[in-house]
């Protein structure tokens, strides 16, 4: 075979050759793209769905934080009418069928409505989450401390809206860790899901290489993702644990309130309206009911101190939701209204 033929032979097979690698570098390059953009679509699906479930979850908190607190603050308005009646006697402590109240304590009772006034009057200008912080690290408690003193020595209760909410937040977070950690006292979610961290940009990986390299660059992404997925999975779990505790715990003190509510309007038409500010010019029946008004209050002072949340110990884990010290909680709410007849 003539040389000049056999050369042209030999260049055709080359060419074709090159076309072949060419088409198979186009695939590869093609697949990885598909590959990078699915993997750039999945997360952003995912953190829409923890965004979406974080919202829900601190709005559930959030509801909780403000119920404990209104409740506590309304405490003001029993002292008030309580205090007006002469001889009354000393409200024992209660204790029946693994129920038990602590007896009546007027300071501690006007301390905890001041402090929750302190903080329902700055949750306005706080951040999304803090009433729910408030509840995750029992409402008592930070109600309590906002009328400590904040870090420049000015006390706390003579502080007002976000600048009181903000120094009460610093002083649970620093002060009362294991009471709730550090999402408190950055005014952020309960669990802490600003520092979420899962640190995927899949939009930031150069797609201006080529051949394996950005195969083996998709492969990575990929993978990425999915460790991402599983985070967020886990996250949202949590989250939808957290939001389903946060209804049953509000909907059983709202069902304690609503009694409470009620005797306290009884109370207040006995002394303001008919004017009785004599325990000797109460009739039994009045009695009874302002003794179980005592009782509710001291009922939902505790309940009001049940913290739903402990901050995790190592970083990574989620903090701990305390399922067995809050359904405790319900069941003594149950049995004492079951045992009053209500």
């Amino acid at each position: 075979m003539p040389l000049p033929l056999i050369l042209g032979i030999g260049a055709a097979v080359a060419g074709v050759a090159g076309v072949g690698s060419g088409i198979h570098g186009a695939v590869k390059m093609k697949e990885a793209n598909d590959t990078m953009k699915s993997a750039d679509s999945r997360h952003k699906k995912n953190l829409a769905r923890f965004e979406s479930q974080s919202e829900i979850t601190n709005s559930d908190m959030d509801e909780l934080g403000s119920l404990e607190l209104e409740i506590l603050k309304s405490f003001e308005d029993f002292s008030n009418v309580i205090e007006k009646i002469k001889n009354r006697p000393q409200f024992k402590a209660y204790s029946k069928d693994g129920v038990t109240i602590p007896e009546y304590n007027g300071e501690k009772l006007k301390e905890v409505s001041v402090g929750a006034g302190v903080l329902l009057g700055g949750i306005g200008g706080a951040a999304v989450g803090t009433a729910g912080g408030f509840a995750a690290a029992g409402a008592t408690t930070a109600a309590v401390m906002a009328l400590g003193t904040a870090s420049t020595g000015t006390a706390i209760a003579s502080l007002s809206g976000a600048a009181a909410t903000n120094a009460t937040l610093a002083a649970l977070g620093g002060g009362a860790l294991a009471a709730g950690g550090g999402g408190i006292a950055l005014g952020t979610t309960v669990l802490g899901a600003a520092t979420l961290g899962v640190g995927l940009l899949v939009g930031g990986v150069i797609f201006n290489i080529t051949g394996s390299s950005l195969s083996d660059k998709a492969d990575e992404a990929w993978e990425q993702m999915n460790k991402a997925e599983k985070e967020i999975d886990r996250i949202c779990a949590y989250l939808r644990e957290l939001s389903k505790v946060a209804i049953k715990y509000r909907m059983s003190l709202s069902s304690v309130n609503k009694i409470y509510k009620s005797h306290l309007n009884c109370l207040r038409e006995v002394v303001n309206v008919r004017n009785k500010k004599d325990w000797h010019e109460f009739t039994a029946e009045e009695r009874l009911s302002t003794e179980n008004t005592v009782l509710l209050v001291g009922l939902l002072y505790d309940m009001c101190k049940v913290q739903l949340v402990e901050k995790a110990k190592r970083e990574g884990d989620l903090n701990t939701i305390h399922h067995e010290k809050i359904d405790d909680s319900i069941e003594k709410a149950e049995r004492f209204l079951r045992n009053k007849g209500y």
